[in-house]
């Protein structure tokens, strides 16, 4: 039996987990901003989004460390490959990207800092960072996120989610850049939603109820990532109108959260896909703590109990609870559960 965390230690691990994505996605937003630089540099046109993996994996196991002691960190990257001869200058990108947060940082402590992200989860709690979630979205200039959450015996417990170009506005256009949001959510009580700086004031994220029969669907943009043909054929079996939304990352948790759209469906167009932890952790959260309902195609709870994949999972599907119903149902009828 994992032993029950108290109040005040909840409160300091979700405002630390806070500080750490808007201090990680403030270097995201620099790097984006100077891709064509980076480039030039490193003669990569993928380089760019590999320096802000790196340095806001960097940033964020800095932050949890400096403030919380020792921790246990489940992250995308490793510092491995940045260690070698052949990637100097990239390492000096990443040292580079790192400094206006991190003044003190030099490059062994940088790649010291990544390598905390190598540990392997425990029960008792631990957490996983996705430095960078949707590299495309990151690329292109569109949307993307810094994802932190602490688990706990498989259950997603504290969730921080920066999204530097969502804007708090609901009303502007998704495909423009924003001036970035932050969302953080505490099992039990409730998500809360601010601008993404350091002293913005949470608000508490409560979204309006569901729409008509014509509602609004957050898809991957890239159809390589999510089976678009298999969610329309949900959507028509509901018998509901779908407006797609069409965003990378864990933003379209957030989209869903805010009511900005009614459902997020994900079934992996490729076979035997396993979905990372690091990709839902906390988005998944935060959208549970709105209102919505977030489970697999087969109506279970997403379960990050199983190492560093949903192995027990298959399909993503978010939604306000009355649309949740009706397309679980459809999926059930079609046979992708």
């Amino acid at each position: 039996m994992v032993p029950e965390m108290s109040e005040a230690s909840r409160s300091r691990m979700l405002d630390v987990a806070r500080a750490a994505v808007v201090r990680a996605a403030q270097v995201t937003r620099a790097v984006q901003h100077d891709l064509d630089r980076v480039k030039v540099v490193t003669k990569d046109d993928r380089s760019p989004v590999t320096v802000a993996d790196y340095a806001a994996q960097a940033v964020v196991a800095h932050w949890l460390q400096q403030e919380l002691g020792p921790v246990r960190l489940v992250g995308e990257e490793h510092a491995a490959a940045l260690r070698t001869d052949d990637h100097a200058a990239l390492r000096r990108l990443v040292v580079e990207a790192v400094a206006p947060v991190w003044p003190e940082v030099d490059e062994a402590a940088l790649l010291d800092a990544i390598d905390l992200g190598t540990q392997d989860p425990d029960a008792a709690g631990f957490w996983t960072l996705d430095p960078v979630d949707g590299t495309k979205g990151f690329l292109r200039g569109g949307q993307y996120a810094v994802s932190l959450a602490w688990v706990v015996d498989g259950a997603v417990e504290l969730g921080a989610l920066a999204c530097p170009n969502l804007d708090p506005d609901p009303a502007h256009d998704l495909t423009t850049p924003g001036r970035g949001l932050l969302a953080v959510a505490a099992r039990g009580e409730g998500a809360r939603q601010a601008e993404l700086r350091a002293d913005a004031e949470l608000a508490p994220l409560a979204p309006p109820g569901p729409s008509s029969d014509t509602i609004r669907t957050c898809e991957s943009v890239e159809a390589g990532h999510s089976d678009h043909g298999a969610n329309a054929k949900i959507l028509e079996a509901a018998g509901l109108v779908a407006a797609p939304v069409r965003l990378d990352s864990q933003a379209k948790y957030l989209v869903v959260a805010r009511g900005q759209a009614d459902a997020y469906l994900r079934l992996p167009s490729t076979k035997g896909y396993v979905e990372k932890i690091w990709d839902h952790a906390a988005g998944a959260l935060v959208a549970t703590e709105a209102g919505r309902v977030v489970s697999d195609f087969s109506g279970r709870a997403l379960d990050f109990g199983h190492g560093r994949r949903l192995e027990e999972n298959r399909g993503i599907l978010a939604a306000h609870p009355e649309h949740h119903a009706r397309l679980l149902a459809a999926i059930r009828k079609l046979g992708f559960g």
